[in-house]
């Protein structure tokens, strides 16, 4: 099993339930995995694999559409993904809200999906 990795993306963003949330943009840090079959042939084409620029502007055209739900954004990114790369076995998406609007809290909050395609 092959792995495309993008790590520790950010973006400005307005995602949230809550009033504040909806009002202030936020940092958001994305992390994604993308799995897939090894070929029994040499690397030799970008076709051969999943192009991480596609990947990242996915992530991004995304991430500036406002959301309710972290998870209902991982659950469009793993669908958008598999569409363009029908290949891909699997997918791990986290996203992590870096400054919540939550009083005395120190950290981050977020959202792990992990999809498997048959």
């Amino acid at each position: 099993m092959l792995i495309v990795q993008l790590h520790q993306l950010i973006f400005s963003g307005v995602h949230g339930i809550h009033a504040e949330e909806k009002k202030t943009t936020n940092q958001f840090e994305v992390d994604l995995e993308v799995y897939f079959e090894e070929m029994n042939k040499p690397y030799l084409e970008l076709e051969d694999t999943v192009d991480y620029c596609i990947l990242y502007q996915i992530i991004r055209n995304r991430m500036s559409h406002p959301s309710g739900l972290l998870e209902q954004i991982c659950v469009e990114l793993a669908d958008h993904i598999r569409k363009e790369f029908p290949f891909v076995k699997e997918v791990l998406i986290s996203i992590k809200k870096l400054n919540p609007p939550i009083e005395n809290f120190v950290g981050t909050v977020g959202t792990t999906l992990r999809k498997r395609f048959d």
